[in-house]
């Protein structure tokens, strides 16, 4: 049988997110990270959350707050609020550590400890993703990840309202 394990324990906030990175770097180990809403998980989630999780040591996926959704969603999202999606995050196996930010872009959260893999999904530019300037001055790398296509959270709301 496993040993007890609590998802909880992968929440942090970006102060304790720093001192989990740096005990990581400590033992020699790499840091990536992506972010997203992860309104409603689905299997382009997961693939592009596995894909993330081979560019380094540790995986950890910055989450927007529910505030910074509805700025950029609109009003009638998110549909699971911030702890729920976290929550859901830090269960899955290949995530390592979940932190919510407030802003629009995780761009101040990512100089803050600057991963080694700054990693996207979908169709961004390098230059476009935020906090790519930030990783590569500090000798990261910045990866795309495509898309899983057929997959998104708008079509599964537009699919549960017909």
């Amino acid at each position: 049988m496993k040993a007890p394990f609590s998802y909880r324990t992968k929440l942090l906030t970006p102060d304790e997110l720093q001192k989990q990175v740096a005990r990581w770097r400590v033992m020699g180990k790499t840091i990536a990270f992506t972010n997203g809403c992860f309104d409603i998980l689905h299997a382009g989630h997961i693939a592009s959350l596995s894909a993330a999780a081979t560019e380094a040591d540790y995986l950890v996926v910055g989450v927007n707050s529910d505030a910074s959704v509805k700025r950029l969603k609109g009003e009638s999202r998110p549909v699971n609020d911030q702890d729920s999606r976290s929550a859901v995050l830090a269960s899955l196996l290949m995530v390592d550590a979940v932190v919510i930010f407030d802003a629009d872009t995780p761009r101040d959260l990512i100089a803050s400890f600057l991963p080694d893999a700054l990693v996207k999904g979908g169709d961004y530019k390098v230059e476009d993703v935020a906090g790519a300037a930030e990783v590569q001055a500090a000798g990261g790398r910045v990866v795309i990840n495509p898309i899983l296509n057929g997959f998104s959270t708008t079509g599964i709301i537009e699919k549960l309202r017909h």
